[in-house]
């Protein structure tokens, strides 16, 4: 087996000026959630599955005993509308463990979009701010600035008066190397606590996708995660301020 190998399931599938959304895990799993949600929720196709040496070195046990190697798949959905474009989805089991790896895997994505004459990415993912945020914002980055200026017109924000930062992982490395190949890209970063799923954050990053794709999903599901993990949420604080509360009286006893 190759560094990183496709293996196409289905006779490739002709586009027409896709734009490819990548959502691969990552802080929150935001943009990993939202992509799965969006796939799920047009019926997208699979047509490709990729592997890399640079994964876990692990296999998944389906619920029938079977194993399958872990991966990242890619899925695509063609245009109903005159307002609307073909999509090529990703996402995925995991993002490379090393530096090299995530190089390589990004390099094999961009071929692949480079193949099906993809012009312009969108890369999903969380911006972790380590609290509780009840209305999650969407930052986004972008490979020019005309394109952050049309994407603050769908919803999103750029804080230009932060001190610069960077972007880890694929959602960052597919808009540089993608840059220097000559794509357009853009990050789109929801707000999240970063420590447990946040549905409610791929929510937001949806509504945003929502509106560049002039696409209408039901966010419904996502709804429903986000109130469970809600809940969750409430539970661990519980768990901890009674911890704490007992460490204290513990101390004072001594």
């Amino acid at each position: 087996m190759d560094y990183v190998m496709v293996k196409y399931i289905k006779n490739k599938p002709k586009l027409k000026n896709p734009i490819l959304i990548e959502g691969l895990p990552g802080i929150g799993n935001v943009g990993k959630l939202a992509v799965e949600h969006l796939i799920d929720s047009i019926k997208a196709t699979k047509f490709a599955e990729l592997y890399c040496k640079d994964f876990p070195p692990q296999v998944f046990i389906n619920t029938d005993g079977t194993t399958e190697l872990v991966k990242n798949e890619f899925y695509y959905w063609k245009a109903k509308e005159k307002k609307q474009r073909d999509l090529i989805l990703l996402t995925g089991d995991y993002q490379g463990l090393s530096s090299q790896g995530q190089y390589e895997l990004c390099e094999k994505i961009l071929d692949i979009a480079e193949e099906f004459k993809v012009k312009e990415l969108y890369t999903l993912g969380g911006y972790g701010l380590g609290q509780d945020i009840s209305s999650p914002k969407v930052l986004c980055a972008a490979t020019n600035k005309n394109l952050i200026k049309n994407i603050k017109k769908q919803g999103a924000i750029f804080k230009k008066n932060e001190p610069g930062g960077g972007i880890v992982g694929a959602s960052g490395l597919l808009l540089g190397l993608g840059k220097i190949r000559g794509f357009e890209g853009v990050c789109l970063m929801g707000e999240t606590p970063g420590y447990l799923v946040d549905p409610k954050s791929a929510k937001a990053v949806l509504n945003i996708i929502m509106n560049i794709t002039n696409l209408k999903v039901n966010l419904s599901a996502l709804e429903k995660k986000a109130k469970e993990i809600e809940q969750i949420a409430q539970q661990l604080k519980e768990i901890e301020t009674h911890t704490r509360d007992k460490s204290e009286e513990l101390k004072y006893i001594g």
